[in-house]
């Protein structure tokens, strides 16, 4: 995955400027900065779920913008974890997950539904696939919404702020499973509150102030050594 020069405006606001990322493969990058900086529409960009207002976004070198690109196809290969869940709540916990494979992938429904089950178990929740979101707890959920992306086989995993939702109690569960695939060799980039998480997992931490990402480096050289005064303040109000 690369970005190169984005820019994203909401009207005359400013949101991302001149952000440039590039992340090899196997590589976890975590994204830190206060609320407001830039850092969820600047996931949204990689996944297409924003289109910038310049700049390039490259998934394996294709760029989401070109009018040659399938961007549904290339989407199916970036999985998207979201704060609020995003479940259909009208959906047994089966069909949440399995319902990209049929409808995207174009599976046999025993075809999709073995590959949910089995992804549904690598998060803890074998037995539950006949339930509903409304009779799970947020930690639950948020398992399913990582399933329903794992499924997909991603080349690239993205979390917005996976965590924020959830009560404090629930949290650590979540983290462990992301631990889990980064330990695996999944490619990931996370939007994150969570330091400790940020500091012990990633390989690389960007911080994020104005749409501007004005340092990156190594969770020691970023946590243990910060460059700019921007960051030392952000760092002394959440350490």
């Amino acid at each position: 995955m690369e970005v190169r020069h984005l820019f994203k405006n909401f009207g005359q606001q400013v949101v991302l400027r001149d952000v440039s990322l590039a992340q090899r493969r196997g590589e976890v990058v975590c994204l830190i900065g206060a609320s407001g900086c830039g850092k969820s529409t600047l996931l949204r960009c990689i996944n297409g779920l924003e289109q910038p207002t310049s700049g390039t976004v490259l998934i394996n070198g294709l760029d989401l913008a070109s009018p040659k690109t399938n961007i549904d196809a290339v989407r199916s290969r970036v999985g998207m974890v979201f704060q609020s869940f995003n479940l259909f709540q009208h959906l047994s916990v089966l069909d949440n997950v399995s319902i990209a494979l049929r409808h995207v992938r174009k599976l046999p429904r025993a075809q999709a539904e073995e590959i949910a089950r089995k992804k549904l178990a690598q998060v803890g929740l074998t037995g539950k696939e006949r339930s509903r979101p409304a009779q799970l707890s947020g930690g639950q959920q948020q398992r399913v919404a990582i399933a329903r992306s794992l499924a997909m086989d991603p080349e690239i995993m993205l979390f917005d702020e996976a965590t924020s939702a959830l009560d404090p109690e629930l949290v650590k569960g979540i983290l462990a499973i992301m631990r889990e695939l980064a330990e695996s060799g999944m490619t990931m980039v996370v939007v994150t509150h969570e330091m400790r998480f940020a500091r012990e997992v990633s390989d690389r931490v960007c911080f994020l102030d104005k749409g501007v990402i004005v340092e990156e480096g190594s969770p020691a050289r970023i946590f243990d050594d910060p460059q700019s005064t921007r960051l030392r303040n952000f760092l002394a109000q959440v350490l």
